[in-house]
């Protein structure tokens, strides 16, 4: 992990991208499992591109689910497999941040079902949740997506975070790509996040650069001394903290 000191002031809220970060799998990548195998090596490649941002995601998004056109059943799918697949520590990292009374959330380019099934797992809010809408025909066929989300393009995730409430603020963000990257300056601290795949134009951008898999090792960089001390003294959270503060010193 990349150095980075403990914050002078404590975070009001912390945002979490879910693909790669919350969640070990990539939901595009995984619903190509219903698709022929030329369209599956069409899509991973478009994923790893808009990823490492050398396409625009905004053509990216409408030329993958064209390609794919998933069923309800497969969106639904999706969404079990990313609560099947969460980081290690997802749902103890995040209760520690509530514990300390940070407004926690997800900003996904993700689609919107799926986001809010790994949400809801990990006690976050549904008005906490922003990813994709989806639209379905009555027989569950694909019928599009929402094209005015601005999470479907590149700096939408800077378009939300600058439309957040003052009491928001300061606010990190946690991700693991580029789209996430950008968000570095509209939050006050980026940590990327590489427990699942380590992209390096990130890394190169974060402020601090988490390794492990476990998604408490972005803790040391996201609390304040004073925070870290009330964690350590709650028997439920203290275990995770030392664990992060070893990767930290060590990973």
């Amino acid at each position: 992990m990349a150095a980075a000191a403990s914050p002078l002031s404590p975070f009001a809220s912390v945002w979490f991208d879910c693909d790669s970060t919350l969640t070990a799998i990539e939901g595009v990548d995984e619903l190509v499992r219903w698709s022929d195998p030329q369209a599956r090596a069409e899509v991973a490649r478009m994923t790893e591109l808009a990823m490492a941002g050398e396409l625009p995601l905004a053509d990216v998004y409408d030329r993958r689910l064209r390609r794919l056109a998933p069923r309800r059943e497969h969106v639904d799918r999706i969404g079990e497999l990313y609560v099947e697949r969460l980081v290690p520590d997802a749902a103890a990292t995040v209760a520690a941040l509530r514990f300390l009374g940070k407004r926690v959330g997800v900003l996904s380019g993700g689609l919107l079902p799926p986001v809010q099934r790994v949400a809801a797992a990990l006690g976050i809010a549904d008005n906490d949740v922003q990813a994709v809408a989806i639209a379905f025909a009555p027989d569950g066929a694909y019928a599009g997506f929402d094209r005015h989300s601005p999470l479907a393009r590149n700096h939408g995730k800077v378009e939300i975070l600058r439309a957040l409430p003052a009491s928001a603020r300061p606010l990190a963000f946690v991700g693991d790509g580029m789209t996430d990257a950008e968000t570095r300056g509209t939050a006050d601290r980026f940590i990327g996040f590489g427990g699942v795949v380590v992209r390096e134009p990130v890394r190169a951008l974060a402020d601090a650069y988490v390794t492990d898999p476990s998604i408490a090792g972005v803790l040391p960089p996201l609390l304040t001394a004073g925070e870290q001390a009330r964690l350590r003294a709650e028997p439920r959270f203290a275990l995770l903290l030392d664990r992060s503060a070893a990767r930290t010193r060590h990973g």
